[in-house]
């Protein structure tokens, strides 16, 4: 879950409504300039649904110590922390599902959703947050994704890809554009009111890569330097339910909310 404070209660996003917003950033990626995915079929479906393993557990949102709802919020922006308010074992097992979901329908996408949960959790963890007998579990689960991730891109080279396609350099592009996309796409669900940089050097039309900055400029409205994709403005809305009180007693009490809410859908706007 994602959240977005209001005046008078949280906006609430599913990991899964925010994975489709940043596969909509992913389908207008590229311009004259920003090298748009290619193949772009299974780019596009590893991106739209890199979070599917999310969809049962954020059926029950939870809460945090302090009552709030246990979700992405801007506090942790850059970070990946906070595990010692979530249960390890049920956690990667969700991290899990959303590999193994992917990988089954197809392995290319698979492959660029390991190699996102991988990066969350090792270069952008914070392991101090772990307590010491749960680490091996860990490492025992980014083992394992590192196997799965040799064994989908080998299927995925005998898979009738182009040999550039499936590339060492082609395949790590690909993997830093979820990254970015999912990155937007945080920024925007949580109304991020600071300056920014999408993750990783991203490629260029001339062989050459550039970070991204994002500058708000309104609520949910980034100006992006260089801008990378072909048109500006570019307008894309996504699915929240509000609920009211910010702090709740009990998780059932917060669920109860989340479940009665309507859907509305918010705007977020990208311009050059």
């Amino acid at each position: 879950m994602l959240r977005l404070e209001s005046e008078t209660g949280w906006w609430l996003v599913t990991h899964q409504d925010h994975a489709r917003l940043a596969g909509a950033f992913a389908q207008a990626w590229g311009n004259e300039r920003f090298l748009p995915p290619e193949p772009r079929k299974n780019v596009l479906l590893g991106i739209r649904c890199h979070d599917d393993g999310w969809a049962a557990r954020d059926l029950e949102p939870q809460i945090t110590r302090e009552g709030k709802p246990s979700a992405f919020s801007t506090d942790l922006v850059g970070k990946y922390s906070a595990f010692e308010e979530i249960d390890l074992e049920d956690y990667l097992a969700v991290r899990e599902r959303a590999v193994r979901l992917m990988a089954e329908q197809d392995a290319y996408a698979g492959l660029l959703v390991s190699m996102h949960t991988y990066n969350l959790l090792t270069e952008r963890a914070d392991r101090s947050t772990i307590r010491p007998e749960l680490a091996p579990l860990l490492d025992s689960f980014l083992a394992t994704q590192e196997e799965l991730q040799k064994e989908l891109l080998g299927r995925s080279r005998s898979g009738g890809f182009s040999q550039d396609e499936t590339s060492d350099i082609r395949v790590r592009d690909h993997f830093r554009l979820l990254q970015a996309t999912d990155n937007l796409s945080l920024l925007s669900c949580v109304g991020y009111q600071q300056p920014a940089t999408l993750p990783h050097q991203l490629p260029l039309r001339d062989g050459n890569y550039t970070q991204v900055g994002v500058e708000p400029v309104d609520e949910r409205c980034f100006r992006l330097d260089p801008y990378p994709f072909a048109e500006s403005p570019i307008i894309v809305q996504f699915p929240a339910r509000h609920v009211e009180g910010k702090v709740f007693r009990t998780a059932a009490d917060l669920q109860a909310k989340f479940t009665s809410a309507p859907i509305s859908y918010l705007n977020v706007q990208l311009t050059a």
